[in-house]
Formats: C-alpha cells, structure tokens, sequence
C-alpha cells in the first residue's frame, strides 16, 4: 500500500490556482507529532479525532477512521479485521497516518488524501483539482438507470443507448452508467485537461475504455459541439454542471475552495451558464424524446421550468423534479419532443469498438 503523505506534500508546496500556492491559506502550520505509546489502531483514530475536533476539522472522527484504515488496507475502519484494532503498528505504518492526518488538518478533503473514492460500487481514483463526486450524485445515477434500463434502444449495430456527459470531471456518472448499463456507449466531455486525464485513467482501470470516447471540450465555446453531431442522435444527456451561484462561491468549505477547481462550481450570477448551454444545444444531439438529466440546486427547478418555457422553439419539456435524500429539489428530467434538428438520424459510425483518446 503506497504512503500518499510524500506526494500530497510536494502537491501542496507547488504551484497553485490564481497565482498562489495551494495551502498558502495555512502556511502557519505545523505538523502534529505521533504521541509516544500510541501503537494501536484504535488509538490513533482517537488521538487524531481529537486533534481534529480541536483544529474545527469537519467530521473528524470520520476522517481519522478512513486515514487509518487506508494505511492498514482497508476501505473503513470499520471492515478491519477485529484483531488489527488493538494491534501494533509498524513505524512505517505510524509516519503515513502522520502524514495524511497532517494533510487533513490543512482541510485537504479526504477524497484527495486517500487517492481513491468509491461511487456507486466502483473505486475510482481521486486527485486534486478534479471535482469530488459527490453522493447526491449517485442518486442521478440511480434515476437515470430507472429511466433507462426498462427502454428498448435501436442505435447503431450495438443496440445500446448512446449517452452524452458533460462536464465528466472523474468520469464517475459515465463509467457507472457504462458498468451497469452492458450496451451503452458514452461520449464524455470536459474543459479541464486533468479531468480529461482522470477519467481516461479511470477507464482504463475499469476496463471500460472501449466503450468511452473521452473527448476535451468547452461547452461554451461557439462551434464546438460541431464534431459531436457526426455521432449520430443521443438517447441522453447527462450532467453535474458547475450550478453554484457566483455569491455563494465565497462561502463554500475550505476544502472546496482551497482544492476543488472553481470552473466546475461556479455556475455564474444565477447557477444557470453552463446549464442554459446544455439546454440550448442539445436538441441538436437529442433523438426525438431523448433525455436531459441535471442535477441543480434547489433553486433551479422554477428558474428552469421559466427558461424552457421562453424557448418553445427549443421543444423541450421539464417532465419531473426529483429530491435529493435531504429533501431538496435536485435532479431535473427535461425530455425532448418533435424533429430532431441537425444531426442525421443514422450516423452512427456502426459497430467499432470505442477508444479512450491518446
């Protein structure tokens, strides 16, 4: 098991985002030195819990549970095995909580620190700046594969549906619809080169790649869906675009606003930019009742319900507003009707396999 501290170090020692140095905010502190005579599992999630309840970190105990099962091989502390609870650790063992525990207490988020994250039952790697998925979005995953998996899909020789992402960041929406969905292919995109990178990574170690064309692209930029129209009719888009209003970037985590890149929370003066794009485009993409599924905030389902009905021209209709499991307002399905507009109904390239670029 690789100690991540070395790395996570020269990260935060590095260039950063704005002209700054990622961690500069904290470049007063200190690292925390081991207790003596603290060997043992158990302990040393208590002494790093307190530690961090001290400092004001976030769901301290939490975060010390996962560091120190991370080190010890496991996914949480709670699937070890009873006996490494009490067990000594190796120095070596010792010096790796050390470090990622000190990581944490300059509010890296412990998706980062660990390297890795689970969504949706695949363990996909994690690193700074690409955006954390988060578990909200799992439950757009778990409505689109409602929606989805019960449809019968005639595109191309592979009979599967065909899905956009936009905004892929780890590719965790795409390569969880492509493990569940056997048939699918998707066409992820994103601006960000380390997202790019992350996801083709992701693939790969999936072994999903020859069903993913990963594909750099600004949604904003005029012209740049252009080449998306040979593909060929969509079944869906899909997204988890930046959506955060402006105002409300500035009081955000440290963990987000220190690590986490701001292209994919900021959603500009009411959230709507880059969604308002997606809207706009994609019945160009869309075969006639395809899907849009977004997650959004709260306050996005009126402001959008409003948008769609000042572009009849568009024919799409917002046909259900889902919660999120506190509650709130989060996910849109917005579906399609009438003649599909510019891209031929049957361009897609036949059965080749896909291929993760470079």
């Amino acid at each position: 098991m690789e100690c991540w501290g070395r790395m996570l170090r020269a990260f935060l020692s590095g260039p950063g985002r704005r002209g700054a140095t990622w961690g500069s905010a904290y470049s007063s502190w200190q690292p925390h030195r081991p207790v003596p005579g603290l060997l043992n599992a158990t302990e040393l999630v208590s002494h790093w819990t307190a530690i961090f309840e001290k400092e004001g970190i976030p769901e301290a105990q939490e975060s010390s549970e996962y560091i120190v099962a991370h080190v010890l091989g496991a996914k949480t502390f709670q699937s070890l095995r009873p006996v490494l609870w009490t067990q000594p650790l190796t120095p070596w063992q010792l010096q790796c909580i050390q470090e990622l525990s000190s990581c944490r207490l300059q509010r890296m988020p412990v998706q980062y620190i660990l390297g890795e994250w689970d969504f949706q039952g695949l363990s996909l790697k994690m690193a700074p700046p690409v955006f954390i998925p988060r578990p909200e979005t799992e439950e757009l995953v778990e409505w689109v594969l409602e929606e989805v998996a019960p449809r019968p899909h005639a595109v191309g020789a592979q009979g599967g549906p065909l899905i956009l992402e936009v905004g892929c960041g780890s590719g965790a929406i795409s390569l969880s619809l492509l493990n569940q969905l056997p048939q699918s292919r998707v066409i992820a995109v994103d601006k960000g080169e380390a997202s790019i990178c992350l996801t083709r990574e992701n693939a790969q170690r999936l072994r999903l790649q020859d069903r993913i064309w990963i594909v750099p692209l600004d949604v904003t930029s005029e012209g740049s869906w252009a080449h998306l129209l040979s593909w060929g009719p969509m079944d869906l888009v899909v997204s988890n675009p930046p959506y955060v209003f402006h105002q409300d970037m500035e009081q955000l985590a440290p963990e987000i606003l220190s690590y986490e890149d701001p292209a994919a929370l900021d959603g500009g003066e009411k959230g709507m930019d880059i969604i308002t794009h997606i809207l706009a485009l994609a019945p160009r993409l869309l075969k006639d009742s395809g899907s849009i599924f977004l997650e959004v905030d709260p306050r996005h389902p009126e402001l959008v319900g409003g948008w769609l009905q000042s572009r009849p021209d568009l024919s799409l209709h917002l046909v259900a507003v889902r919660k999120d499991f506190c509650g709130r307002p989060r996910f849109l399905h917005i579906r399609r009707s009438g003649p599909q507009r510019g891209c031929p109904v049957h361009a897609w390239p036949g059965p080749q396999p896909a291929r993760v670029p470079g």
